[in-house]
């Protein structure tokens, strides 16, 4: 099984027999792929029931919930990593969630869509109209996404929280590419994190 570009950069940045708390894990392809080929103890949380039905099936650890209300639940420390893949910019509270993630984890991973990309500048300047494409499939009134966010706003954000960034990936299409200009040239982002 192929992992989408961002969760194999994450898969291959896990430590082998961690603990990991998946938070929108999808059908659990990562949590599967962290299973066989890390031995990692691995649990998620997925809000879509279908996507809870897939995951047990593939006999994952997979509980129903959001990320927005159900996160308190857990102790503090209680995984080695939290991941929160393409799901930050869905949430309702973006500074709570990643409050809880590293509270949990002792490290988490952090990707998300680059709002900044120059392709979706050029569609809102020439086109002036929100992008819709392979990383962005939803027109503006279908899409998941409630807070557009930058790699330069990411940035800033866990600046401001007192988070460090341990190390950071950026991704044009399926490929990684340069740092020198992400918020321009990358499409996504995953960032490694840990409490300062």
């Amino acid at each position: 099984m192929t992992l989408r570009a961002d969760l194999a950069i994450i898969a291959d940045h896990v430590a082998p027999g961690s603990r990991v708390l998946d938070i929108g894990c999808g059908d659990g392809a990562l949590m599967a792929a962290l299973r066989d080929r890390r031995d990692v103890d691995a649990r998620g949380l997925e809000i879509d029931p279908a996507n809870v039905a897939a995951a047990v099936a593939r006999g994952l650890s997979v509980v129903q919930g959001d990320a927005d209300r159900d996160l308190a639940a857990y102790p503090d420390a209680s995984f080695d990593y939290a991941i929160l893949s393409q799901t930050l910019q869905t949430t309702r509270g973006p500074h709570l969630v990643l409050d809880d993630l590293l509270r949990i984890g002792r490290r988490a991973f952090v990707s998300f869509p680059n709002f900044a990309h120059w392709r979706v500048r050029l569609s809102l300047l020439w086109g002036g109209r929100m992008p819709v494409t392979r990383q962005l499939p939803e027109s503006w009134y279908d899409t998941p996404n409630i807070h557009h966010v930058t790699i330069d706003d990411f940035r800033a954000f866990v600046r401001e929280r007192g988070v460090m960034i341990e190390r950071s990936w950026f991704l044009s299409g399926d490929q990684q590419t340069t740092r020198a200009a992400a918020n321009f040239l990358a499409q996504h982002a995953v960032f490694l994190l840990r409490r300062g």
